[in-house]
């Protein structure tokens, strides 16, 4: 029997990129046998309340949260595309230069309690196999989002990037847990440029 190629697609802010963040592409990696990951930092968020930082700076902190993994890819699109960026519209471009492939789309579940509310969600499961990060908890999306939904196995991480971005804005210098909830050269790189200071 043979298998297509599996592409995984992990979306975010990535403002901070934390160890959870890590941690999830580690499993989607390992457990469904992926021979790439694309890890893609949201351009203009629409769903967002918060202004996010520059993304020069959230693009640079991913690659570097990332880089130890060779088979992660971060993929700047979204970030270089005008106006909202839709997760459908990169699905749609990467189905269209990889129409061989499996994509798997790998969503939190905090963002698959509101995937109903997402751009053209129905359209979104026709070009690839939702996955959520189970972190305790029942999955209760396979019959409210399709019965097709995949779950991904991983350990409960309490981070919060909100959390992190609250410390900086008090502290120069992460002090724990905080500073164990970064990768160290995310860490140094948000030292380094000063990013989320109230008082820059």
């Amino acid at each position: 029997m043979n298998h297509k190629p599996r592409i995984g697609v992990f979306g975010g802010a990535f403002d901070p990129p934390h160890i959870a963040h890590v941690a999830l592409a580690q499993h989607a990696i390992a457990q469904f046998g992926l021979q790439q990951l694309r890890i893609i930092p949201t351009g203009d968020a629409w769903h967002k309340d918060h202004a996010l930082t520059a993304s020069p700076h959230r693009l640079a902190m991913t690659r570097l949260a990332f880089e130890a993994m060779p088979q992660v890819q971060v993929d700047d699109r979204e970030i270089n595309r005008a106006g909202a960026t839709y997760t459908y519209d990169t699905l749609l471009e990467l189905k269209a230069e990889h129409p061989d492939d499996d994509l798997l789309l790998f969503i939190g579940a905090d963002q698959a309690n509101a995937f109903k509310t997402w751009h053209r969600w129905q359209d979104i499961l026709k070009l690839a196999t939702l996955v959520v990060a189970q972190r305790g908890g029942a999955a209760q999306w396979h019959n409210a989002v399709s019965p097709d939904v995949q779950r991904l196995d991983m350990p409960s991480l309490k981070v919060s990037a909100t959390d992190i971005r609250a410390h900086y804005a008090q502290h120069a210098v992460a002090q724990p847990p905080f500073s164990n909830w970064l990768p160290a050269s995310v860490q140094h790189y948000i030292e380094q440029h000063s990013l989320y200071r109230l008082n820059r």
